[in-house]
C-alpha cells in the first residue's frame, strides 16, 4: 500500500491505495513547513489522523506540500512524518511538481496553484524545468486567497473602493482596523485569515470595483509568474480553489495578456492517483 497526500497551507488530502483501488480517503487540516516547525505538524497530525488511517499501512509516502520545495522545510515535514508513520520510504515533493504531474502528465505545458498562496512551473513533461519563485504572502503569492484578500482588506481601509461594499464587508466579517491588524501581525497564520476572504469577493464579483480588484489580481499573477517563462503558446493549467471560484475572471484576465488557459481543477488528487498507478517514486 501506498499513501498520498497533497497537502496545501489551508487543507491536506490523503488517498491510501492498494494498487488500483483507493483504500482510505480522507482530509485533515493543511500544513505548511516554512511557516510551521516539526513539532506543531506533529502535533497537529497526530490529532487529525488518530482513528482515520492506520498509521502502520502505508509501505511508502508519497508527500506533496506548499513549501516543500527547500531541503530546510522538507526536513522539518519528514521528521514530522517519521513520528507518525511506520515507513522509512517517505518521498517529500513540492505541491508544484504534484500541479504538474497532476495537470500537464507528460506533455509540455504550464502548471499553476492559485489556492490560498500561488505558486507556477515550466514542465516538459518529465521534470520542472524553471520556477519563479512564490515567496509567501508577504513578498508574492500573487493571484492567491491571500493576495486577494489582502487586497480587499487594503482597499477598505484606504476607502479605494465604494463606501457601501466597504461597509458591507466589515460588517459581514465584524472587522475593526485594531482587530484586524492584530490577526495579520500578532497571530498565527495570517495568510490564512486573509485567504477566508475570498467567498467575499466571489459573492460580489459582478460588482464592477470588485471585478477590477480580481482582474488586477490576476494580471500581477500572470505578469510576474507565467510570462516570465516566455512560452506563450503553451496551455496554462491551474489547480486550486481560487482557481475555479474565479475561472471566468481568469480567463477573461488571460485572453486579454494574449494567453491560453487549459484545464482549471480544484485539486490534483485524481491526476496523483493515476500517475502513483505506474510510477515507484
Amino acid at each position: 500500500m501506498i499513501l498520498i497526500a497533497d497537502c496545501g497551507s489551508t487543507k491536506t488530502d490523503w488517498a491510501l491505495c492498494d494498487n488500483d483501488t483507493v483504500v482510505t480517503r480522507i482530509k485533515t487540516q493543511g500544513f505548511n513547513p516554512t511557516q510551521q516547525n516539526a513539532e506543531e505538524i506533529f502535533a497537529a497530525l497526530s490529532t487529525e489522523l488518530e482513528g482515520q488511517i492506520d498509521t502502520d499501512a502505508p509501505q511508502a509516502i508519497y508527500f506533496y506540500g506548499a513549501g516543500c520545495a527547500y531541503e530546510s522545510a522538507i526536513k522539518r515535514m519528514r521528521t514530522a512524518l517519521s513520528g507518525i508513520f511506520a515507513t522509512k520510504e517517505i518521498y517529500i515533493y513540492s505541491d508544484l511538481l504534484a500541479a504538474a504531474r497532476a495537470l500537464c502528465g507528460h506533455n509540455e505545458g504550464i502548471a499553476c496553484i492559485l489556492g490560498t498562496g500561488s505558486n507556477s512551473c515550466l514542465f516538459d513533461g518529465e521534470k520542472i524545468t524553471d520556477n519563479t519563485p512564490s515567496l509567501g504572502y508577504i513578498l508574492g503569492d500573487e493571484g492567491s486567497g491571500a493576495h486577494l484578500g489582502r487586497q480587499l482588506v487594503s482597499d477598505c481601509i484606504k476607502k479605494q473602493l465604494p463606501a457601501p461594499i466597504c461597509e458591507k464587508f466589515l460588517k459581514q466579517y465584524n472587522l475593526t482596523v485594531p482587530g484586524i491588524l492584530e490577526r495579520v501581525y500578532h497571530e498565527p497564520l495570517p495568510n490564512r485569515f486573509l485567504a477566508s476572504f475570498a467567498p467575499f469577493l466571489h459573492e460580489n464579483r459582478k460588482n464592477a470595483e470588485i471585478h477590477n480588484l480580481l482582474v488586477h489580481c490576476f494580471t500581477q499573477f500572470f505578469q510576474r509568474n507565467t510570462m516570465v517563462y516566455r512560452r506563450s503558446w503553451l496551455p496554462i493549467h491551474i489547480i486550486g480553489s481560487i482557481g475555479v471560484s474565479f475561472a471566468q475572471e481568469i480567463k477573461e484576465t488571460a485572453e486579454s495578456l494574449g494567453l491560453s488557459i487549459g484545464n482549471i481543477v480544484n485539486s490534483p488528487m485524481e491526476g496523483l492517483i493515476e500517475y502513483h498507478k505506474t510510477k515507484k517514486q
